[in-house]
This record gives structure tokens, sequence and C-alpha cells, in this order.
């Protein structure tokens, strides 16, 4: 019997006022996994004034979406794109760099893939 993981690990947190928003990604993302982060991150951003979000994704682990959920991750783009200040994306695959290019057509802030951990919250937490 074959296992397969797969799902998002969230983290949110206000630093200072400001949203931040820490995702984990494993596996390939369902329909079923967007319907429980879809609601939590609405309701964030709904309840802070400030409504920029810095997000850190880390990608690697990601196998890609299922067609469904890759429609949801498009809807939830065009529904919080304004919201979104930098998304920085963790992993080293050649694809990533061109989703955060597409990427960002829909969203009104920065999007940058990265290496490590450790350089995407350094540009994360650069405020210039």
């Amino acid at each position: 019997m074959i296992t397969s993981n797969h799902g998002l690990s969230v983290g949110i947190e206000r630093v200072n006022g400001e949203l931040f928003v820490k995702l984990s990604v494993v596996g390939k993302l369902t329909h079923e996994d967007y319907e429980v982060f879809t609601p939590m991150l609405d309701s964030a951003i709904k309840e802070v004034p400030n409504t920029e979000v810095n997000v850190v994704v880390d990608l690697t682990h990601f196998e890609g979406w299922e067609l469904r959920a890759a429609w949801d991750d498009f809807k939830l783009g065009l529904k919080h794109g304004r919201n979104f200040c930098k998304i920085a994306m963790i992993g080293s695959k050649t694809w990533q760099e061109a989703a955060a290019k597409v990427g960002s057509w829909f969203i009104s802030g920065e999007m940058k893939t990265f290496a490590t951990e450790a350089e995407a919250m350094a540009w994360i937490s650069n405020n210039s």
C-alpha cells in the first residue's frame, strides 16, 4: 500500500500590526485543501485593518494541484491579490520562477523565489 500525503500547513501571525502568513505545501493539493484554507485566510484578512499580507510558501515538497484545486488557487489570487504585499516562494524547481511571473499578473505585490527559508525570510522582512 502506497501512502500519499498532501495538504497545507498554515501559520497566520500578526507582527507589529502586519499580517504574516506562512504556508508549507506537501504533495498534490486538492479542492478539499482549499475548502479548509480559504476561509482561514479570508477571516484573517478581514480582521486586520491594514490588509497588506506578506506570505512565505515552502514548496520544497509540493507536487502540483488537482485541476479543481488549481482553479481554487486562481480564484484565491483574484480575490485577495490586492492584499498581498510580498510572496516569497521557497523551493528549487524551475517552474516556480515561471509561476511567480504569472502570479505577479494577478497580485499587487512582489513575488520572488528562494532556495532557502533564510533567504526568503530576509527578503520578506526587508521593508524597503
